[in-house]
């Protein structure tokens, strides 16, 4: 009887094996036979470097700033549930702030005779454009009439962001104007030009800015 069990159990064991080698198979084929199956190629062209530039600037600070933009259009006559749109937008992003050494003048730098002491005229530091993230930029939230949910889901592609990124990019901007990032520049040029003046062997150092930069 046991003899008879032990067989059984050993051909339920095999039609369990046969069975999941099949399942497997028919999983394999039908991945390769897939009518609707989806696949992703890149034809990208290669990246073609444009041109080289010298750099003769100090990257003196950065600030990192971000923005809730809160976008709203509405429709005359017409209700918000009609016809509007309404979208909560984080922009976040850095500014660079730098000193442009290139166009110094020519009696920029003064130094005295025993070379002990140094002065370097220099100009303010520069801020450059607001360069956001996308990784850490979305949508937060978005309203949308009838008519606009319509108008996109006939339209058949995401929607245009452009606006929403120049706004925080405007914001931006301008939050960095009224921050404290370009000072925060100038003394840590001054800072640096000092460093590496004395370790030049100068006991004596002096940076000033250009009147009016």
């Amino acid at each position: 009887m046991n003899t008879v069990l032990r067989r059984r159990w050993r051909y339920v064991a095999l039609a369990l094996v046969l069975v999941a080698l099949l399942a497997v198979g028919l999983r394999l084929a039908w991945s390769w036979v897939d009518p609707l199956g989806e696949r992703t190629i890149d034809r990208s062209q290669p990246v073609l470097l444009q041109s080289i530039h010298n750099l003769a600037r100090f990257e003196a600070a950065t600030g990192s700033f971000q923005v809730v933009v809160d976008l709203e259009k509405d429709a005359n006559f017409l209700p918000a549930s009609i016809k509007g749109e309404r979208t909560l937008f984080v922009g976040a992003g850095n500014v660079d702030a730098y000193v442009d050494f290139s166009g110094l003048a020519k009696d920029a730098v003064k130094v005295n005779e025993a070379r002990t002491e140094a002065s370097i005229r220099i100009p303010r530091a520069q801020l450059e454009k607001p360069n956001l993230d996308n990784s850490r930029s979305y949508v937060f939230a978005q309203q949308k009439g009838f008519v606009d949910r319509v108008s996109d889901f006939l339209a058949g592609s995401p929607p245009d962001q452009r606006e929403l990124y120049l706004l925080a990019e405007k914001k931006i901007a301008e939050a960095a104007v009224s921050s404290d990032l370009r000072n925060r520049a100038d003394t840590n040029t001054k800072l640096m030009l000092e460093g590496l003046l004395k370790s030049l062997g100068f006991t004596k150092v002096s940076v000033t800015f250009t009147v009016g930069a």
